[in-house]
Parts: C-alpha cells; sequence; structure tokens
C-alpha cells in the first residue's frame, strides 16, 4: 500500500532543498570553523564581524544567518552569535568529528542532480567530467575525506558484526581513506590489513591509518582494482560501496578479481546500498542509485539478488546476508569460498 499524499507533503518534499543548499554554503564559507575560533579568543562576534570575517557581503550574509538561526545550526541574541555545541561538533573544522567533507561532497554533486530530468531522458550522465582520475585536490579531500565521514558512522558497529575473529589477512578494494580497514583491526587484533586503490588516495588513507595508530598493521598499495595487479593471500576481500560506481559488466568482474586474491576459505564481503529485489526500495538505496545516473557513465545500486549471483559466479559455495542494522538501505553480503 502506497503512501496517502497530502498537497503539504509533496510541496514540503519539493522545498527540501533549500535546508540542504543553506547548510552546504555555511559549511563551504567554513562560517562554522570561524565563528567557533572567534568566540574561543572571548570575542563577541556580531553578524557583520562574522560576515568580514569570511568575506561575505553583510547583507547578504545577514540573510543566511538568519536561515541558520532557523535551522538551528546557529543561536543568536540580539545582534551576537553563538554556535550550539552539536552543531559545531560535527560543522567546524576544530573538532574530531567535522563532518563537513560529506557534506561538501554534496555541494560538489548538486548541480548533476538539478538536470535530472535530462539524465533521466538520455541515460547520459550530467555531472560534470569530475571522476577519481580528474577530480581537483579540493574534491578528492571532500570525496575521500566524506567517504571517511560517512563510514565512521557505522564502522565500529560493521567491524563488531562481521566474522573476523579467525581471519588474518584483509584487503580493503577500494577502501579510499580506509576506514573499515582500521576499525576492523581494531576490533580484530590478530588481523592485518592492506587497502587497495588509486595512487592518489594514499596520503588520504594513511594519515587514517596513523590517527589510529596501525601503521604496522595496515599499509597501502596502489593501482586500478579493474585493470591493475592485484595482491593475493588474503583470506578476506572487502568491497565496500564500490561496486555502484561501475556497469553490470565491471561490477562482475570486480568481485570475480576480488575472489581471485584469496586463499582457500576466504570469503568476499560487499557492503552496498541494495536495493530490494521486488525495487520496492529502500527509498534511500533508490535514490543513491540515481546519484550513480547523473554522476557516473554506467553505475547504479544493485539489488541483493544481482551482487549475490556476482558472488556465485564468482565461485562462492554460499552466500548470505550478514545479520547487522544500518543506516541509508546500507546492507552487507557475504560470499564463502572453498
Amino acid at each position: 500500500m502506497g503512501k496517502e499524499w497530502t498537497l503539504s507533503d509533496v510541496l514540503n518534499m519539493s522545498g527540501l532543498y533549500k535546508e540542504a543548499c543553506t547548510l552546504q554554503a555555511a559549511v563551504v564559507l567554513d562560517v562554522f570553523t570561524v565563528l567557533e575560533t572567534l568566540l574561543e579568543e572571548g570575542k563577541e562576534v556580531a553578524v557583520a564581524d562574522l560576515a568580514r570575517a569570511v568575506e561575505c557581503d553583510e547583507r547578504a550574509f545577514s540573510m543566511m544567518v538568519t536561515a541558520l538561526v532557523s535551522l538551528g545550526l546557529l543561536d543568536r541574541e540580539g545582534d551576537r552569535l553563538t554556535l550550539p555545541a552539536s552543531a559545531g561538533k560535527y560543522l567546524s573544522r576544530r573538532s574530531p568529528e567535522y563532518a563537513g567533507h560529506i557534506i561538501t561532497h554534496h555541494y560538489h554533486i548538486t548541480p548533476g542532480w538539478t538536470r535530472l530530468p535530462e539524465a533521466v531522458k538520455t541515460g547520459k550522465r550530467t555531472r560534470e567530467e569530475s571522476s577519481i582520475f580528474t577530480q581537483s585536490d579540493v574534491e578528492r579531500e571532500a570525496f575521500l575525506m566524506g567517504m571517511f565521514n560517512v563510514a565512521v558512522n557505522q564502522a565500529e558497529t560493521v567491524a563488531k558484526a562481521m566474522p573476523l575473529r579467525d581471519r588474518k589477512r584483509l584487503i580493503d578494494l577500494g577502501g579510499g581513506p580506509g576506514t573499515y580497514a582500521v576499525y576492523f583491526c581494531r576490533e580484530n587484533p590478530q588481523l592485518s590489513a592492506t587497502i587497495f586503490d588509486l595512487p592518489t588516495t594514499e596520503k588520504f588513507a594513511l594519515g587514517v591509518v596513523e590517527r589510529f595508530d596501525l601503521k604496522n598493521r595496515v599499509d597501502f598499495c596502489g593501482g586500478n582494482f579493474l585493470t591493475g595487479e592485484l595482491p593475493t593471500g588474503f583470506d578476506v576481500a572487502w568491497l565496500s560501496q564500490v561496486l555502484h560506481g561501475e556497469s553490470p559488466e565491471n561490477a562482475a568482474l570486480l568481485v570475480d578479481r576480488a575472489a581471485k586474491t584469496l586463499v582457500g576459505g576466504g570469503i568476499v564481503a560487499v557492503q552496498e546500498f541494495f536495493v530490494e529485489d521486488d525495487r520496492r526500495g529502500p527509498a534511500p538505496s533508490a535514490l543513491f542509485s540515481l546519484n550513480m545516473l547523473v554522476g557516473t557513465a554506467d553505475g547504479q545500486a544493485y539489488t541483493w539478488g544481482e551482487v549475490a549471483a556476482m558472488l556465485m559466479d564468482a565461485g562462492a559455495v554460499a552466500v548470505e546476508r550478514l545479520q547487522v542494522a544500518l543506516p541509508g538501505g546500507c546492507g552487507i553480503l557475504i560470499g564463502k569460498f572453498s
């Protein structure tokens, strides 16, 4: 049974971009970091002061401040501004839990979404060419550390649920900043891991590894996971949120290549924004599939059944869902190999 819609529901959904764009603009302008810095220097910060500090037009900035206050992202007493602690925790660069990288990545990809009708009509991407091979340094940092922001939100839960107690070596294919490799090793002291990704990713991954003091157990190997030579000798291959960027043919190839990195009795674990086999949802995965439409040549979200078939075709003798509750339509499928 579908949702019983009201006119208010439809109008509210259509207008959600306003909140998102306001948050993204404030993060890109670094409003929260600058305000927190000024406040910690003991200054009283007026709207005009903050406008000058972030080099914005005072009238326009005042309008945005009113919007941010109305959303609860800033607070004010008269003309004096303060930063709610819960907002600063995630929106100030001074915080170890800063989530602005993923918000900045959302800002970078929003223009492609405004052309969604064109993408659906033509079947072609509408986001400007900015792949992992051609990104600017700013975009690359926002994307890779944005992936850290997203992964760290659930990595501890995943690490506790994964069957790794008897595993010794893990390869994190397309591991980006290596968040999961780090959390798997923290949870399993007998485990070592290799992050495999493009060479341009190395400094970000090693920065995360160093932050968690795991340089002696997590290393990095650079290359292209579809065409380059992959290291072998692992008993776990971890593929987290990489299949959706590929065509069905390349996704299946990647699963097969992952299987070939294993020793006997190994597993390939795939974490994705899975679509249910009846294609009725969930909404986060379905919407993410559209993100792949506007931003990649052939990517899409895959169903549980489609990925299970890829694992079986790669030689898995059994496939099962990991029983773990994760946000945003996320799930994990494990293929066991003989």
